[in-house]
């Protein structure tokens, strides 16, 4: 397709039909997000710990369990949700790794300290289990209530 004036203001105008569904009025202005009374501002955070290891045995449930007591749970402790999952990735080498993934799923108030609280986590967990790194996915906020 080729792109001209009139292409142009049709996609423009599209978006400005869509775009209500997708933000606020305040939220356009800068102003943040407007929720209910019921509910409030929350950011959500997936983490994705893989569980192999090189040469040793994969992150056990026993150790994905007192690894959550030791080190998520202080850092979040109003509630969080995990799942148990099946993951594969690439490595530098280009072979397929398959392994047990667990996804750690938080919604939290953003503040600068649940930042430095979650990048403790990740650091921990690479440290405890060999990690080349843990997966961080930041969605948006979203009104949320209890």
């Amino acid at each position: 397709m080729r792109y001209t004036a009139v292409s142009g203001a049709i996609m423009l105008a599209a978006g400005l039909l869509i775009a209500p569904y997708f933000w606020t009025p305040s939220a356009l202005m800068g102003g943040g997000l407007t929720c209910r009374a019921a509910s409030k501002p929350m950011e959500r955070l997936e983490l994705l710990f893989g569980s192999g290891r090189k040469n040793i045995n994969p992150v056990s449930d026993d150790d994905w369990a007192a690894f959550v007591a030791a080190e998520i749970t202080p850092r979040f402790p109003d509630g969080l949700t995990m799942l148990t999952g099946y993951g594969q990735w690439r490595d530098t080498a280009g072979s397929l790794v398959k392994e047990t993934s667990r996804l750690l799923l938080i919604w939290y108030s953003p503040a600068p300290e649940a930042d430095a609280r979650i990048e403790e986590i990740r650091a921990a967990y690479r440290a405890r289990f060999g990690q080349d790194s843990v997966l961080r996915a930041d969605g948006p906020q979203a009104c949320v209530s209890f």
